[in-house]
């Protein structure tokens, strides 16, 4: 899938993008006693275009393990490779920057989009931070902190930073 296409999902509402995919629902494991272990509240999402999967098995709720395992496979496809950055990235509504700092909720629904922008001048910037911040006008703590509050971004981060031979982020 054409990495345009593929971001352009980060846009999708709920709907549009589970239909998209093929949706396994299975019995959990673990704590929760009987009603878990009878109960198919788990719910894998595999993202036919793109194949990457996405698991939300945290409540005995289908629904909100459903609403789970969208948030992470939109997190999934802001990590895949996406196409080259504009020369003028434009945040999304509701994320705030100000002075260099970027701030955006972890419960956002751009964080996916935003994570995306940072991983992609990362990755145009030969994994540099401080030039792929200035390229976002971020400072370059403000970018390397937004990437450490998320384990899947701040791992790509790293692989793109090891990929051209520089030391992993902290």
């Amino acid at each position: 899938m054409d990495p345009a296409d593929l971001r352009d999902r980060l846009g999708y509402g709920d709907a549009r993008l589970l239909a998209e995919c093929a949706v396994d629902e299975m019995a959990a494991t673990g704590r929760g006693g009987q009603k878990r272990n009878r109960t198919h509240s788990t719910v894998r999402l595999r993202h036919r275009p793109s194949g990457l999967a996405a698991v939300g098995r945290e409540s005995r709720s289908k629904s909100e393990n459903t609403k789970r395992a969208l948030r992470r496979l939109r997190e999934a496809i802001a990590i895949a490779k996406g196409p080259p950055l504009p020369n003028a990235p434009e945040w999304p509504a509701g994320v705030n920057v100000k002075d260099g700092r970027l701030r955006v909720a972890p419960r956002n629904p751009a964080r996916p989009l935003v994570l995306a922008l940072l991983l992609d001048a990362l990755e145009e910037h030969g994994g540099r931070a401080a030039p792929a911040a200035a390229a976002l006008g971020l400072s370059t703590s403000s970018l390397v902190k937004v990437l450490a509050g998320h384990g899947g971004a701040f791992t790509e981060a790293n692989r793109i930073r090891a990929r051209n031979g520089l030391a992993a982020l902290r």
